[in-house]
């Protein structure tokens, strides 16, 4: 039973290493497939990562935020989702937290992350 679960680790493990390090404050355009039908296309979905949950397990999820024609729009991502097909690393923030939320109360300029150089 534990040769499974260390192979099962091995694997998941791989696969995050296919994806750049990133952390709550980046700005990440993140490639996911969607199935319409019996068709599949690739959207894409670029916007800051507010906030990474159950960091080192198999459900490890992120939180991107984007604000769309006026309305903000957050959408949840497991890490070891089959649909994503490749995470891109567009900058890194500068942020002094782990939790964004409160980027949800603020709009236009209040709500930019400066850049880490």
């Amino acid at each position: 039973m534990s040769e499974l679960i260390k192979f099962v680790e091995a694997e998941s493990q791989a696969v995050k290493e296919n994806f750049p390090k990133f952390s709550a404050g980046d700005t990440v355009n993140v490639h996911y497939k969607i199935k319409e039908g019996n068709k599949e296309r690739v959207q894409q979905f670029q916007g800051a990562v507010i906030q990474i949950r159950n960091v080192n397990s198999n459900g490890e999820t992120f939180t991107v935020r984007k604000i769309s024609s006026g309305v903000g729009v957050e959408r949840i991502f497991p890490i070891l989702s089959p649909n994503i097909e490749k995470i891109e690393l567009v900058r890194k923030g500068k942020v002094r937290r782990a939790r964004l939320f409160y980027l949800r109360g603020r709009k236009g300029k209040a709500a930019r992350i400066k850049e880490k150089l």
